[in-house]
């Protein structure tokens, strides 16, 4: 399935970077634009959005627009999917929430004696996360799954 996935970057990681580089008096102004961009109802609204922040930001912050300039053919990814699960889809925090456990319970066993031992040690941290969220309820989901399912059969059969 993985080359068939599409290419998706952290939206909420990319508007944090940003701002770190921004003046502290922009902050909350430019934070308030990129909400419209990553916000907005579809890919065409969301490059509109962009075309707005560009022409209001670029002359006084012009690496950071083109950073986002730069990655506008994979940031909006997640617009693709349905809009009740996007707040949740944007963001990778998840996957690396995931990594970081992983890592974790890997590092204090420095001296694992083969990779089938440290693969155990994985197959059980994503297991205990299974188990963890899997009484755990999406918002959004339910009206979400039958277009996801659709979708998932229309791309991968």
């Amino acid at each position: 399935m993985y080359p068939k996935a599409d290419v998706q970057r952290c939206v909420v990681h990319k508007v944090r970077n940003t701002l770190s580089r921004v003046r502290k008096k922009d902050q909350f102004e430019v934070a308030e634009d990129l909400k419209l961009i990553y916000r907005a109802p579809n890919k065409e609204m969301a490059l509109q959005m962009f075309q707005q922040f560009e022409s209001k930001w670029s002359s006084k912050y012009p690496r950071e627009v083109q950073s986002w300039a730069n990655e506008l053919d994979v940031l909006p990814t997640f617009m693709d999917d349905p809009s009740s699960i996007r707040s949740v889809i944007y963001t990778t925090n998840a996957i690396e929430r995931t990594i970081k456990e992983i890592r974790k319970r890997l590092k204090p066993m420095n001296s694992l004696n083969s990779l089938e031992a440290a693969e155990k040690i994985v197959y059980l941290t994503i297991q205990d996360f299974n188990e963890k969220w899997a009484g755990r309820k999406l918002r959004g989901f339910a009206e979400a799954h039958e277009a996801l399912e659709r979708m998932f059969e229309e791309r991968y059969h």
